[in-house]
């Protein structure tokens, strides 16, 4: 097989979330553990930090990974999703996993996987850690894909637990309220292993600090700690909290032996793009008028964008939009502005949300624009109506973001 046939292999054959939606997420990690077994416990060879939350998690594992890696260390990352290519998810140092790799990976476990019918998600971890264990990584940065508790990386033991912070994302799976959510996520938190929470919340904190408790795992809250005050090449104000939370973690880190400068911190923080890759947090693509991307989708993550879209000037400002079908769009509606022109799209995937549907609910809200057939037709119509002193913002959905970049 080919690389591209092994693409189409995974996307094609086995469930995944990012695409298929609730069909895909399975409420147990035996698959995950059968098939590290399988794989002789690649998980158990590497140290790890183990990252969940609701937004910043993406953000504050490349944090991580740029510092550590000023201060030395061979680093893994796993992320998800990726934006452009698959192996956006596996990177050592910023390199991307090899094409090779990915292939023998499947060849090698080809039967294994047809047999037991691992969904997208369960198997993409599990090459992450093969990959991280063979290639001897000092210590491996993993993200959460959704929830934490029953999310296949949680069989993991880390040398730190983080989590962001908690919101209403993903409701159907984790559940409906913050206190339940913030227990899905703080399945994560293990025994005897230090958990850095990101923000301080009332309806949340009392849930981390009973699993914490639990676990006989030392809490730390970020905002709660004072600490020098770090900039970073990651722009956006809401990077602050991501910043303190990468902070603490490094930290919790250092007490464990890890040999971290502030000057590696400050490095680090500084080169977070250079060094991981990092693609879609206010990323600007252009100048006059100025273009910028950002993957925040969920309440949380809007908040932000728009708190930054009101430190900027401009003199009209365009919006390229579209979601998922399954988004419930009563949560964010609120913080989308009136004022802006919108262009209305569909990502290029089975969820995506007709065009033409999402242009009816949010004309409802007085959200006004047309409709076009395609992510790039839609970017292509705010770039040609836009003057120099415009301000074009894409968003609304991951996959919106990784059609334009």
């Amino acid at each position: 097989m080919t690389y591209q046939d092994t693409l189409n292999w995974m996307f094609s054959q086995l469930p995944m979330y990012q695409k298929q939606g609730k069909t895909a997420f399975k409420k147990d990690l035996s698959n995950t553990l059968n098939f590290a077994e399988h794989l002789k416990y690649p998980e158990k060879k590497i140290n790890s930090v183990h990252v969940a939350g609701t937004n910043g998690k993406g953000s504050t594992s490349h944090m991580l990974a740029s510092i550590l890696q000023e201060a030395g260390y061979k680093v893994g990352l796993y992320t998800s999703p990726h934006l452009k290519d698959f192996r956006e998810r596996i990177k050592i140092n910023g390199a991307l996993v090899s094409e090779s790799f990915v292939v023998n990976f499947i060849q090698d476990n080809k039967a294994f996987l047809d047999v037991n019918a691992l969904s997208f998600f369960e198997m993409t971890v599990c090459m992450a850690f093969d990959y991280f264990a063979k290639q001897k990584v000092d210590i491996a940065i993993i993200e959460v894909g959704l929830g934490g508790r029953l999310d296949s990386t949680n069989i993991i033991t880390p040398q730190v637990s983080v989590i962001t912070n908690i919101g209403l994302d993903h409701t159907q799976f984790l559940g409906n309220t913050l206190e339940a959510i913030a227990f899905e996520k703080g399945g994560i938190i293990k025994q005897n292993i230090p958990v850095v929470i990101g923000e301080s919340q009332k309806e949340t904190a009392y849930v981390f600090k009973g699993l914490a408790k639990k676990n006989n795992a030392k809490i730390i809250f970020a905002d709660q700690e004072t600490s020098e005050s770090y900039k970073s090449d990651l722009i956006g104000s809401y990077q602050a909290k991501n910043i303190k939370t990468a902070v603490q973690s490094i930290n919790e880190l250092r007490q464990k032996g890890y040999n971290i400068t502030t000057e590696h911190i400050k490095n680090g923080l500084l080169n977070v793009v250079g060094n991981t890759g990092l693609l879609g947090r206010w990323q600007v693509l252009g100048t006059a008028p100025k273009v910028v991307c950002d993957t925040g989708h969920n309440r949380e993550g809007l908040i932000y964008v728009m708190e930054q879209l009101k430190n900027e000037t401009f003199r009209v400002l365009h919006i390229v939009f579209g979601v998922v079908s399954d988004k419930d769009l009563s949560t964010i509606v609120d913080l989308l502005p009136e004022y802006a022109v919108y262009y209305f799209c569909k990502p290029e995937i089975s969820r995506g949300l007709d065009a033409e549907v999402l242009k009816q609910r949010l004309g409802k809200f007085n959200l006004r624009g047309n409709t076009y057939s395609s992510v790039n037709e839609a970017y292509m119509a705010a770039c040609k109506a836009a003057k120099k002193e415009d301000f074009i913002f894409i968003g609304g959905s991951t996959f919106v973001v990784s059609e334009i970049i």
